[in-house]
């Protein structure tokens, strides 16, 4: 395997999956030469902790956005990551891919039209390579969907629907980072959705036709049902009483104190807003629907503030039903200072559950006039349903089989943003959005039947992608 310089583009805590690879398992597959990151705490963090895993001194230069281009010149950059906000995607990316550099891009890939054809555009003007990290698509579960759908099992899908709930600890933590801040994120249809259209997108192999999005700030928010009962508040999590349910307390980790409370006097970000406070201009309740081009709908909703984390999706088809139920964490438990992990896809081993709740996933598939059974789901290990692993194998060595059609591109990317951008106009003017009409600088439909419904077709080749019936 050919070792490769990289570079990232902003080192906020996201970043960490990407350095710890580069200097843990994947640390043959390259080295990283550069940060690109207006602030210097941050980057520097980052840096020692690189120090720290190699255990030698390390000389990582670190550019302002606006010298990109130098950094990948001077440093002879060969790949850039991008874990910056989301809003920095498109402008990034698009230069990198000028420079002479391929892109790894963690999702959203941008949060606008005109970012999709910027990129669309950079893409087919240089050729160069631009990965996806949907991990999603990596987890054992969503990859035994996608295996049952794809065989047949169920015939040709009619109808999907899918629910997704964050608890009021990690949904709580997007209304209190630079998310909240619609400009910033697209809002959770983009950036936090965008993983689930894509899975619908790649489950079903098709592209969305048009979108009808309803939803609101219904709970958090200085008018929100969840104000009243906090009482009053203070501006951030550093000011909060100890115990305080909706407060962060940055000094307590050591990771986010040093990425974010030690950073912040360089830029004035403050991680830890209240999540009550004014200035909030994304929804925590959102709902849609669907059209797919070849005739399959979805019905959507998403709740940032619900007791328990975890998501559902039944899919229909002209054969008979798949259902999957996942719970990350059954109820939020608290230390006796108040505290609870903020997401527990990212660290499942602290996810609670009881008897009625179990943590745990789950696929049942049932034909037409016959009994369900349970389609046995291989073990993940390791963060968003052992996704994670498997997602940075393929982005550092994309050498295995991919039989699922896993890895994904800057095309699956605008896929996936289409439906939170369409969806956004849609809650702008009330009515339903076609997507043909959002001048993404590219037909979603693209390339469709080149991993069509039969890249796997039988329970064999399930298995050998280690799913099968139990």
């Amino acid at each position: 395997m050919t070792s490769r310089r990289y570079a990232v583009a902003g080192t906020g805590h996201r970043a960490r999956m990407y350095v710890n690879a580069l200097t843990g398992v994947h640390a043959d597959a390259g080295e990283i030469v550069a940060w690109c990151e207006p602030n210097p705490g941050r980057a520097q963090f980052h840096a020692e902790a690189v120090a720290r895993d190699l255990g030698r001194a390390v000389d990582i230069p670190r550019y302002e956005p606006a010298d990109l281009e130098t950094m990948i010149a001077e440093r002879d950059v060969d790949v850039v990551v991008v874990t910056a906000p989301d809003h920095a995607h498109a402008d990034l990316v698009t230069r990198a891919l000028r420079a002479g550099a391929d892109v790894v891009v963690e999702k959203p890939l941008t949060t606008t039209a005109e970012g999709c054809r910027a990129i669309t555009s950079a893409v087919e003007e240089t050729g160069r390579s631009l990965i996806m990290t949907f991990n999603y698509r990596y987890a054992p579960r969503n990859s035994s969907l996608r295996e049952v759908i794809a065989s047949g099992e169920i015939g040709d899908v009619t109808s999907v629907h899918f629910e997704w709930v964050l608890d009021t600890v990690h949904g709580a933590d997007y209304f209190r980072r630079w998310h909240r801040d619609k400009a910033n994120s697209g809002g959770l249809l983009i950036h936090k959705s965008s993983h689930h259209f894509d899975l619908v997108n790649w489950w079903l192999q098709d592209a969305p036709r048009r979108v009808y999005a309803s939803g609101g700030l219904k709970f958090y928010g200085p008018d929100g049902a969840g104000a009243a009962e906090a009482g009053p508040r203070p501006s951030r999590g550093s000011e909060a009483e100890p115990g305080d349910r909706w407060s962060i307390d940055l000094a307590g980790e050591p990771t986010l104190k040093a990425l974010y409370l030690d950073s912040e006097h360089h830029d004035g970000y403050v991680r830890d807003q209240d999540v009550f406070a004014p200035g909030i201009t994304i929804e925590d309740n959102l709902a849609l629907v669907v059209d797919y081009r070849r005739g399959a709908m979805l019905t959507y909703s998403l709740n940032a503030h619900s007791p328990w984390e975890g998501y559902r999706v039944s899919v229909n088809g002209t054969k008979g039903r798949a259902e999957l139920q996942v719970v990350e964490r059954g109820a939020v438990q608290t230390d006796a200072n108040g505290d609870a992990v903020v997401d527990p896809s990212a660290k499942p081993e602290v996810g609670g559950g009881d008897e009625l709740r179990p943590r745990g996933d789950r696929l049942i598939v049932q034909k037409h006039w016959q009994e369900a059974y349970e389609y046995r789901i291989p073990e993940g290990i390791g963060g968003h349903g052992g996704g994670d692993a498997i997602l940075l194998r393929d982005v550092f060595d994309g050498s295995g089989e991919d039989p699922l059609g896993r890895r994904a591109g800057y095309l699956d990317g605008v896929r996936a943003v289409s439906v939170g951008i369409a969806g956004n106009i849609s809650l702008a003017s009330g009515g339903p959005v076609i997507v043909d009409e959002l001048d993404l600088g590219v037909d979603v439909g693209t390339g469709l039947g080149d991993a069509g419904p039969d890249a796997v077709v039988d329970a064999g080749a399930a298995e050998a992608v280690g799913g099968g019936v139990a």
